[in-house]
C-alpha cells in the first residue's frame, strides 16, 4: 500500500478502510479482518461510530504487528474541551485495545472549543500517546482559528471530497500549510458509478468508476478512506496502484465540481 509523508515525518497509507455505519461486532470485525488480509494497513473509525471495539478485536486477531497498522479515531463533539477530550481519548484507546493511536482527529469544529480541544491533542502528541494529530471537517476559517493558539499544525484535514465537491480553495490553503487532505465519501456513496464522464474513463482504462476516482485522489496527494463491508468492493477499492491517469483525464475529473455535498457544510452547521 502506497504511503504519503505527513508534516511530522510520519508515513500514512494513501488508502484506508472507513467503518462509518458498520455495526459493532461481526460486520466491523469481518470487514477489517478481510481488508487487513488483502493488504490494507489503515483503518479509520471514530468514537461516534460505536465500533472501535470491533476494530480493535479485528486488529488483534489478525496477528499483524501493531506497528504495521495505522489506526485513526476521532473525538466526538460532545466530548470536546480539554479535560473531556483527554478522557474520551482514554476510552477510545481502551476500546481499540492499543497503547497508542496513530492519528487522532477533532471530528467537527466546535467554535468555542477549537483551542481547548486542540491543546488536549497537543498534550497527547507530546506524551507520545498519538503519532499524529489532525482535524476533520474544518473549513479555512476553523483552521485559522486553530492556528491562533496552537503549537502544532494539523497533519491531516479529513473532509468530504469527491468529483462533485473538490473544494479547491480549501485544498490550496491546506497545501500551503503542509496539511494533507483526506477524503471521506470519496465515491459519493456509489453515485460515481452514474457519472457519464467517469464511466467513459472507466472504459478507457478498463477500471471501475470507483478505481478511477480513488486513483484520481491518490495522484492528487489526497488520502481516501472508502467505506464498504462487501469483500468484492474492499478488494476492488484497493486495486488502484497499478495504473496512472493522464493529465488530461485528471482535468476532466477536476472539472466536475458542483459544490454538491452529501453531508453538512462546516461553514453553516451549528453544533
Amino acid at each position: 500500500m502506497k504511503t504519503i509523508e505527513l508534516n511530522n515525518g510520519i508515513k500514512m497509507p494513501m488508502l484506508g478502510l472507513g467503518v462509518w455505519q458498520m455495526d459493532e461486532g461481526s460486520e466491523t470485525e469481518n470487514s477489517v479482518n478481510f481488508a487487513l488480509e488483502i493488504g490494507y494497513r489503515s483503518i479509520d473509525t471514530a468514537a461516534l461510530y460505536a465500533n472501535e471495539k470491533g476494530v480493535g478485536n479485528a486488529i488483534r486477531s489478525s496477528q499483524i504487528n501493531r506497528n504495521e497498522i495505522f489506526i485513526t479515531t476521532k473525538v466526538w463533539n460532545s466530548d470536546q474541551g480539554y479535560e473531556k477530550t483527554l478522557s474520551a481519548f482514554t476510552k477510545s484507546m481502551k476500546k481499540l485495545q492499543t497503547d497508542y493511536i496513530d492519528l487522532y482527529l477533532v471530528h467537527w469544529p466546535i467554535p468555542d472549543k477549537i483551542s481547548s480541544t486542540w491543546k488536549a491533542l497537543e498534550k497527547l502528541y507530546d506524551e507520545k500517546l498519538v503519532r499524529a494529530i489532525g482535524v476533520s471537517n474544518f473549513a479555512i476559517k476553523h483552521l485559522k482559528e486553530l492556528f491562533k493558539n496552537s503549537e502544532i499544525i494539523p497533519t491531516i484535514n479529513q473532509v468530504e471530497y469527491h468529483p462533485y465537491l473538490t473544494q479547491p480553495e480549501l485544498v490550496d490553503f491546506c497545501q500551503k500549510n503542509k496539511i494533507v487532505m483526506e477524503a471521506w465519501a470519496p465515491l459519493m456513496k456509489g453515485k460515481v458509478n452514474n457519472i457519464s464522464e467517469i464511466i467513459n474513463l472507466s472504459e478507457k482504462y478498463k477500471k471501475t468508476p470507483a478505481q478511477i476516482v480513488l486513483r484520481w485522489n491518490a495522484q492528487k496527494g489526497i488520502i481516501s478512506i472508502p467505506k464498504s463491508s462487501r469483500k468484492e468492493r474492499i478488494l476492488e477499492n484497493s486495486q488502484i496502484f497499478d495504473f496512472n491517469l493522464f493529465d488530461e483525464d485528471i482535468k476532466i475529473l477536476d472539472s466536475l465540481n458542483k459544490n454538491y455535498r452529501l453531508g453538512p457544510n462546516p461553514n453553516e452547521i451549528d453544533f
